[in-house]
């Protein structure tokens, strides 16, 4: 039996549900077409009020309709109006979508009338889809993948952030905490029924340590590719680094195909970051340009240098650039960590007769002002991309995911090791902080404070 519009519910139960929400759900500015969602027990009443009472009649059937003002009866716009009764809807309530024309001043007349209304009040930040959530529409994770979604810069964030929309990462956590319980329950029956014959002993236990080694290990597996999942969620960053007067800003600025930083002869020019992002094979990689490293002048340029040190400590990669006239290789510092360091030979246009181009897997030699050689960096940079974001959409892809899943792995390893040392207790306790730790990546407990940062996220309209 499907549930009876809002319009026909009893006004006791639509008083005592929460306040109806509306809000643009499309993006702002001008548009063809501009998208206004209701939500709530008076979604039904609103389309009403606005004349489009007959959308009720016609469940996800759009129709063609004249909006005008509860009150004034003033024509607002034709639009089309589609009604999605509860549960069936995005936020698991009664949810009206209206399809106005984009001007402002349409979707600003709508949203008035439409808060008019008892019961009616503007959406905040990511209240829809905190609805979603809390109506069981979908878990923590998937919400999470929504946001990424809605930021999605390039073809991989879409493809992982589609992933987790559609649930990768909550059924798989389901499929361990299902795994979590039984395991649980094998070691709740030796503690409730030790008097009973309920089976050798040591053959549940070592069924028990089966399971907890497996699904630790498939966990450890999940943690050991949560890096590629956040660089290709957040990006990759290159810190261009060198000595003063090396090209790395006419570097940037060509990499950027506009002038975004100042070019000149004056050593200590750059003394501030400077970040330009790009899509390189479907991932946003950050290429910082930095204050040339050497003994600092003043203050101003001691900092930028700090900065650049601070920079490369972070990247993934350095470029190293020193210029091709230069008489002596300038060796990069020696404090530049484990990340890949590529050395650049630039200004070759000053030598014509070195080749540009690269010259083996870490050496490369260009000139950013006639553009010798950047092809050959640019392939290799966007091959380098490709190697170390490649891979199916990864599983674990926010730090707060990388955590909960590390501590239940802590705790599986805790439950073994008390499984070994016969104490059956302290193994069924591990296990259920194993279990509550997955619990809060789908936010199934203690997520609460978590819940208000994410959503606030969100748009208005989502």
């Amino acid at each position: 039996m499907t549930e009876a519009p809002a319009s026909h519910r009893p006004a006791a139960v639509r008083d005592s549900a929460p306040p109806t929400i509306a809000a643009l759900a499309s993006g702002r500015g001008r548009a063809g077409v501009a998208v206004i969602r209701v939500s709530g027990s008076r979604a039904g009443e609103a389309a009403c009020a606005l004349g489009a009472g007959r959308v009720l009649k016609t469940p996800r059937q759009a129709r063609l309709v004249a909006l005008r003002h509860p009150e004034s009866g003033e024509l607002l716009d034709h639009a089309l109006v589609l009604w999605f009764p509860a549960p069936r809807s995005y936020t698991g309530e009664d949810v009206v979508e209206f399809h106005v024309h984009g001007g402002p001043a349409v979707i600003a007349a709508v949203l008035d009338a439409l808060t008019a209304l008892p019961g009616v009040r503007l959406a905040e930040p990511g209240e829809f889809t905190r609805r979603a959530f809390e109506h069981g529409r979908m878990d923590l994770a998937a919400a999470e993948g929504l946001l990424d979604l809605v930021a999605a810069e390039t073809e991989a964030q879409r493809r992982q952030a589609l992933a987790q929309t559609a649930g990768l990462l909550g059924a798989r956590i389901t499929g361990w905490q299902e795994q979590v319980l039984d395991a649980a329950a094998r070691i709740e029956a030796l503690l409730d029924f030790a008097d009973e014959e309920i089976g050798d002993e040591d053959d549940i236990v070592a069924a028990v340590d089966t399971i907890l080694a497996r699904l630790g290990g498939q966990m450890a597996s999940a943690l050991a590719d949560a890096a590629r999942g956040r660089r290709i969620r957040e990006g990759l960053k290159v810190v261009i680094l060198g000595p003063p007067n090396a090209g790395k800003s006419t570097l940037l600025n060509a990499l950027a195909a506009e002038d975004v930083a100042i070019v000149s002869p004056e050593p200590g020019t750059t003394r501030d970051a400077i970040t330009v992002r790009l899509d390189l094979a479907g991932v946003v990689v950050a290429f910082v340009d930095t204050a040339g490293l050497r003994a600092a002048a003043g203050a101003v340029e001691e900092e930028g240098i700090r900065r650049a040190h601070r920079h490369a400590r972070e990247a993934d990669l350095a470029l190293w650039l020193v210029p091709a006239d230069e008489q002596e290789d300038i060796p990069p510092p020696p404090d530049m960590g484990e990340r890949p360091l590529w050395h650049v030979r630039t200004k070759q246009d000053l030598v014509p007769d070195l080749p540009a181009g690269r010259q083996d897997a870490e050496r490369f030699v260009i000139s950013a002002r006639t553009g010798a050689g950047m092809d050959a960096l640019l392939s290799a940079l966007g091959s380098w991309v490709e190697a170390v974001t490649a891979g199916p959409p990864a599983l674990v892809t926010r730090r707060r995911q990388e955590d909960a899943v590390a501590e239940a792995r802590e705790a599986l390893a805790e439950a073994r090791a008390q499984l070994a040392a016969g104490d059956w207790l302290l193994a069924a306790e591990a296990l259920r902080r194993a279990d509550a730790a997955l619990g809060r990546i789908t936010g199934r407990g203690g997520v609460e404070e978590m819940l208000d940062r994410l959503f606030a996220e969100f748009c208005i309209g989502k």
